[in-house]
């Protein structure tokens, strides 16, 4: 079967299961997703999601201890985590194939049959108040994080993933019960195996270990609200080297039929070394060390944003040149030759990253999980190639406008007025 193929099966219970045979390789990834995140939690549950995917690591009733867990894995060579997203949650084993069915086994008993034994759950408490704290010292990760507080404030969609320390401090034993039992069903779950293994057998031990679990009602998300009218700044005061800075538009959704457009018009403004801002903000006027430039969306909303770590007494030019090159690139079209390189550059970090087993089921099962369809990699290779310069030019336009513009800056200043003046389009 060729890497774009692919199978779906659907249990009675809901589960839906997605295969894709890589005859290529010698691995297998399972991996296992829900409909579970930041989103979809309370204020005062904010980061139960979070401390949930590290607490499917600390022992089951058949493995009771999280030693007990990495000492199988470790015994067979896997690579293993999980990951939690403001939508989905996910736990990936990738090994060499025939270790399959202890991956699956594995899986299915951390998700259904893990202990949440008191002494873990405190001790994990810790871990993730320190995971939170190295956040809040690593400014570059964490003014992303400022930057969506900024787009969508007190609601669901602009919680921090990880929650609030406060908050962490008083979840409870229950309260991850009380979480699964209203996310962690099959029909909001997708399990995808990617690799060279054999199907039936691989059927066979997903329908004994998933298949039991009755289906039931799973809430939807809170609709995010959004009604600006004027650029916006949040300026977070920390005394730093280099200031970090997210600059952007509120931007579309993830089913949004302009998403490959919006794909191609990230890549030519910060994809790459050859990219605009690259070239300009760094190149030739070495302004910063790492800049880039991307679009990301979520269910009913999404960004277009550079973010960047510039000189402390260059950051007005840094930030001026930024929005000129947002500015340009919505009055001017694209030539046929830039276009064409960005469409490459896209599909040519696709098709190598396809190579891995887990690069495939992480995207299938993501995309079956969030838009209930899979697209195979033909079918999204080929849809990057019918984006116009038209395309760019009309969507740049549509999302390059003052009233979606925001920043957001860490680094020792006070005064958020002198970035206010900058926010010109």
């Amino acid at each position: 079967m060729e890497p774009s193929d692919f199978e779906k099966v659907t249990l009675k219970n809901g589960l839906r299961v997605i295969f894709a045979p890589l005859s290529s390789v010698l691995s297998s990834t399972a991996i296992v997703m829900c409909g579970a995140g930041s989103r979809y939690e309370r204020k005062d549950t904010n980061g139960i999601s979070h401390f949930l995917e590290h607490m499917f690591f600390k022992g089951t009733k058949k493995r009771p201890t999280a030693s007990d867990i990495s000492h199988a894995l470790d015994e067979i060579g896997a690579d293993y985590n999980a990951f939690t997203s403001k939508e989905i949650t996910a736990y990936h084993i990738k090994a060499a194939s025939q270790h399959l069915p202890l991956v699956l086994d594995m899986l299915a008993d951390m998700v259904w049959n893990s202990k949440f034994d008191e002494r873990e759950i405190e001790k994990e408490r810790g871990v993730i108040i320190e995971e939170l704290n190295m956040y809040e010292d690593t400014p570059m990760r964490r003014v992303g994080e400022i930057y969506e507080h900024l787009l969508w404030g007190d609601q669901p969609l602009g919680w921090d993933i990880g929650g609030e320390k406060d908050v962490i401090r008083k979840i409870k034993r229950v309260d991850f019960f009380d979480y699964i039992n209203e996310r962690y069903a099959p029909n909001n779950m997708v399990v995808t195996v990617a690799g060279n293994f054999d199907r039936d057998k691989a059927f066979s031990n997903i329908n004994e270990h998933f298949g039991k679990q009755q289906k039931k009602a799973v809430s939807g998300f809170l609709p995010v609200e959004e009604d600006q009218k004027k650029p916006a700044c949040k300026v977070v005061y920390k005394k730093t080297d280099q200031a970090h800075l997210v600059v952007g538009f509120r931007g579309l959704r993830l089913a949004d039929p302009d998403r490959y457009t919006a794909a191609i018009l990230g890549t030519i403004l910060g994809g790459g070394m050859s990219s605009r801002l690259f070239v300009n903000v760094r190149e030739k006027r070495g302004l910063c060390y790492y800049i880039r430039a991307d679009h990301e969306s979520y269910l009913d909303t999404g960004t277009l944003a550079a973010s960047a770590g510039v000189d402390l007494k260059r950051i007005d030019e840094a930030i001026k040149v930024i929005l000129a090159e947002f500015g340009e690139i919505a009055k001017e079209k694209v030539d046929d030759r830039e276009l064409k390189k960005a469409k490459e550059y896209i599909k040519g970090k696709v098709i190598l990253s396809w190579e891995d087993s887990r690069t495939v089921a992480l995207s299938y099962g993501s995309d079956e999980l969030m838009e209930g369809r899979v697209r195979p990699l033909n079918e999204y290779l080929k849809l990057i190639d019918e984006v116009t310069a038209e395309d760019v030019h009309r969507l740049s336009q549509f999302l390059v406008t003052e009233s979606k513009l925001n920043l957001a800056v860490i680094g020792p200043f006070k005064d958020s007025a002198r970035f206010e003046k900058l926010l010109k389009i």
